[in-house]
């Protein structure tokens, strides 16, 4: 799914979703201008709008973002597969990527904080 944003004739800005049975994925995005809310409208209000309409399960907003917490997305992980042809990297890249994973362990469990529908976990006595 294309959505554009035209002014007068020309396009300004496009989201472009791919979509399986049940889901609806939100991940390349591009304007000519800057514009106050304009991204949000393009690549998540559209984007959930179309879901809801087409009766889909799910709608994924593509990777990172601290700004999709707003916008009631919770954060959830995602993979890459990547292929190193230089195998001399792989202990350096091994490493990073374990400090890494704790980093965004720690940053996920930070931002469910600020979502409208987190479990609070201090008693009523706290």
């Amino acid at each position: 799914m294309l959505c554009s944003v035209e002014r007068s004739t020309e396009v300004i800005a496009s989201a472009l979703f791919f979509k399986s049975s049940t889901t609806l994925f939100g991940r390349y995005w591009g304007a000519t201008e800057e514009i106050d809310g304009l991204h949000f409208e393009t690549c998540y209000y559209q984007g959930i709008e179309y879901a809801i309409r087409h009766g889909l399960q799910r709608f994924d907003p593509g990777a990172q973002g601290e700004h999709k917490i707003a916008r009631g997305f919770e954060p959830v992980d995602t993979w890459s597969l990547h292929w190193l042809a230089e195998t001399g990297f792989q202990p350096a890249l091994t490493q990073f990527l374990e400090e890494e994973h704790q980093h965004i362990r720690a940053q996920q469990d930070d931002l469910r904080t600020y979502l409208p529908f987190h479990k609070n976990t201090h008693s009523q006595e706290d």
